[in-house]
């Protein structure tokens, strides 16, 4: 009777918690754009906007827009292409996050803030507001004689902050492109801001591209047990030529999904319960030696 019913309406109400769990509580579908970007900073963002109303529309809740996807991305182009933080690029970023009710990480532009340059990567909640902002912290100069030079702090200024932000999903950390290398960076958005998704917008180019891009991913990804998603912009046929191949890597370093160099649109269903698989199955973050870890000294003159 009474009972009985009783017993089937919790089991039921089990069934629907245990069927529903995985995707309201840790499961989104996240998209990487990798955008085709001109020297025509309006068909720049409508193109974005374009872009991202595809991705919603293929179900993505968290995008993510490649680095520099509004401007060319040279020296010679980031002081009359860059723009303050009310300017039409975040302006056009906020309204699409409200407008499809997604997190978006704007990929970056080149920022204006008093007389100072940065490479900023603003991202918004699905309300159009702004829930956190990267300056790229470490500025991209190389110098590989016969292949590349490029100096960025000629013109743009570094930021000093390591960023991150909440999702109902969980916490998500920032850095853009050359951030990449830094392996301590990362490991600060996993150990101390609790990250499961890093996004790196990011345009390396085809000379370190093919030799870094891949294995430097999949190093971020296994050493602290997370996601991590590179966004590129598309290749161009002259000026400077990024390698594209956007890619989204999980926990264990498996690949998820990746592209090559035209525009195009990445794809992954992400599980951050998969984070806390891994660090039970391989626990690395219990296992850390800190009495025997210490920063070298400096060296005796």
């Amino acid at each position: 009777g009474m009972f009985q019913s009783s017993r089937i309406q919790q089991f039921r109400i089990g069934c629907i918690l245990a069927l529903s769990r995985p995707y309201s509580m840790s499961s989104f579908k996240f998209a990487a754009i990798q955008t085709k970007v001109s020297a025509d900073k309006q068909s720049n963002l409508n193109n974005a906007k374009n872009l991202i109303q595809q991705a919603v529309s293929n179900g993505a809740q968290i995008v993510s827009l490649c680095e520099c996807f509004n401007s060319p991305y040279s020296t010679e182009s980031f002081p009359s292409y860059c723009e303050p933080e009310d300017g039409p690029s975040v302006q056009m970023l906020s309204q699409e996050a409200k407008k499809h009710n997604i997190y978006l990480i704007g990929g970056s532009i080149p920022e204006k803030d008093g007389d100072k340059i940065y490479n900023t990567s603003f991202a918004f909640d699905p309300s159009g507001k702004i829930v956190a902002k990267h300056r790229k912290v470490h500025l991209f100069d190389i110098n590989i004689p016969g292949k590349i030079i490029f100096q960025e702090s000629k013109i743009l200024s570094p930021g000093n902050q390591i960023t991150s932000f909440k999702t109902k999903w969980g916490n998500i950390g920032l850095g853009i492109c050359y951030d990449l290398r830094f392996s301590d960076y990362s490991t600060i958005l996993a150990r101390e801001k609790d990250c499961k998704l890093l996004c790196f917008p990011g345009a390396f180019n085809t000379v370190t591209g093919p030799l870094h891009w891949e294995l430097l991913l999949r190093a971020r990804a296994v050493d602290n047990q997370l996601f991590v998603a590179a966004v590129s912009p598309a290749r161009n046929e002259e000026g400077y030529l990024a390698w594209g191949h956007s890619t989204i890597v999980d926990p264990w370093g498996k690949i998820l999904s990746t592209t090559e160099h035209e525009q195009a649109i990445v794809y992954a269903d992400i599980n951050f319960d998969d984070c806390d698989v891994m660090r039970a199955q391989i626990p690395t973050s219990q296992q850390r030696r800190l009495d025997i870890y210490e920063e070298p000294k400096e060296k005796q003159k």
